[in-house]
């Protein structure tokens, strides 16, 4: 299998005033194409931190964090912003959506930012909207669109790039019972469809329950 994320033995350690708190205490991970990871643990157990990590947002204090292949906190911010943009997709509880854009744009913005032309890039924008289900609502703002809905142009920017994972935090947290089920069942189809890894932070145990691989960070250390 091909390894997509891999983490060795990283912490994180912050400074409060005079004292130092260590979040992660020597995790290790990897992250194969294709896997569907969850990872749970209490409130404030370091599970975003852990999630910044793996995307380059944040820089381990020590270990080493490759995403395919490369050390994160060896290349400069430039290279750190091209791998996340070629290899990473991200969302999160609330879906960050830019409301001046239509549901079309939105998606579209990692691929004008990787430079494809414009032909292109309208071209993927809707076919992804069209995976997600919002082919007839690529028009539309995000305050015309249901929270769902929202949550779904959220993905499918994600996904545009075509990345091979995508590091999701929370991300059926802010939605009602039934939508945050059609967007699960919605994220294994596309797991299944296009063989994208999807790490996962959650609460929600049941949704832990049905991925591939439930991991639980508890005390800064990964239990699995």
């Amino acid at each position: 299998m091909t390894t997509v994320i891999e983490c060795k033995n990283i912490r994180k350690i912050y400074t409060e005033g005079p004292q130092d708190v260590e979040v992660l205490k020597g995790v290790s991970l990897q992250i194969e194409a294709g896997e569907q990871v969850a990872i749970v643990g209490s409130s404030g157990s370091g599970k975003t931190t852990l999630l910044n990590m793996l995307g380059g947002l944040d820089l381990p204090s020590s270990g080493q964090v490759l995403v395919a292949g490369k050390n994160l906190a060896t290349v400069n911010e430039t290279v750190r912003g091209q791998l996340r943009n070629k290899y990473l997709g991200f969302v999160y509880q609330f879906h960050h959506l830019l409301n001046e854009f239509t549901a079309a744009e939105n998606v579209a913005m990692p691929l004008l930012i990787a430079g494809l032309a414009t032909a292109e890039v309208e071209e993927r924008s809707q076919s992804m909207l069209a995976r997600v289900g919002l082919a007839e609502r690529a028009s539309h703002k995000p305050a015309e669109l249901s929270g769902g809905e929202r949550q779904r142009v959220a993905i499918a920017r994600a996904l545009v790039t075509e990345p091979a994972c995508v590091l999701l935090d929370e991300p059926t947290g802010n939605l009602d019972r039934g939508t945050a089920l059609e967007i699960q069942a919605l994220m294994a189809d596309l797991n299944e469809k296009l063989n994208i890894s999807f790490v996962i932070v959650t609460h929600d145990e049941a949704f832990a329950g049905s991925l591939g691989r439930k991991l639980e960070l508890r005390g800064g250390v990964l239990h699995g």
